[in-house]
């Protein structure tokens, strides 16, 4: 999948699915799922964006049964443009329980490199029966203001940092509005959230900006899009988070065990 909002090079794709193999085989592992992270996923990419490749994986049956606690990560080393690393499935299905925010954007990723149909299916499902809404609530109010502190103070600004404050903001409102899960892409927050015509008018020039000028390009600050960002920051300060549900999380232990039946079945590595 790619366009030019999501662009991927055919090239950097088929060298992205031979590395995936190549991980499998050394590790002795199935990959069940792997997309974009980056700014490639959220739809704003610049010429020289790297690649944010991440993937969730399992081990064979025998690596659930023995004593020790083991690694569940796999990190690869930079290389050029890639930047490649997974989590293992129960460790992904843990951070699941504990809401994390990250995950759940890797599963609405428009940019998929590797799929298993039927988990995608199933921890998608339990992405939503198990969604904390106050905790992705937390999670991105605290990186809008943590960006918008670092990033967007100086007389000139790296123009790609609005979009680092600005997806956050519109996910927190997202949420705030009662809409369930915040998407991953940048459009789809702007279109059900913004709807002043002038701040529309700004960010899509500043896409615009974004998708053409390199990762490093500085420009003057946008006086429209910092007025929204103080404005609902500040306003965001009195506003409670939604409250806690009661949630029922055996469906995140039924889908690492019939996952890992089910691989194991056929051979966990290729």
């Amino acid at each position: 999948m790619g366009s030019s909002e999501h662009p991927v090079d055919p090239g950097i794709r088929a060298e992205i699915d031979a590395r995936l193999a190549g991980i499998e085989a050394e590790f002795d592992v199935r990959v069940l799922y792997a997309c974009e992270s980056g700014s490639r996923g959220w739809g704003f990419a610049s010429p020289d964006s790297d690649y944010d490749v991440r993937f969730i994986y399992v081990h064979p049956l025998s690596w659930y049964l023995k004593v020790s606690a083991q690694r569940d990560v796999i990190e690869v080393p930079i290389s050029g443009e890639l930047d490649i690393n997974g989590w293992e499935l129960r460790k992904a299905l843990g951070l699941l329980k504990k809401g994390n925010a990250t995950l759940i954007e890797w599963l609405d990723s428009p940019v998929v490199y590797r799929a298993d149909g039927d988990f995608l299916q199933a921890i998608r499902d339990a992405a939503r029966q198990t969604h904390q809404a106050e905790r992705s609530f937390h999670h991105y109010v605290h990186m809008a203001r943590k960006n918008y502190r670092e990033y967007l103070r100086g007389d000139t600004v790296r123009l790609k940092k609005y979009l680092y404050v600005l997806r956050p903001l519109l996910a927190t409102l997202w949420i705030e509005q009662g809409h369930g899960v915040a998407p991953m892409r940048f459009q789809d927050l702007v279109d059900a959230i913004v709807t002043d015509p002038n701040l529309r008018d700004a960010l899509d020039q500043l896409l615009a900006v974004k998708r053409a000028a390199w990762e490093a390009e500085y420009g003057q600050p946008l006086p429209i899009i910092n007025a929204f960002i103080d404005s609902e920051l500040t306003r965001l300060e009195s506003v409670l988070p939604p409250l806690p549900r009661d949630t029922d999380f055996a469906v995140l232990d039924r889908l690492l065990m019939n996952t890992v039946l089910r691989m194991d079945s056929r051979g966990a590595g290729r």
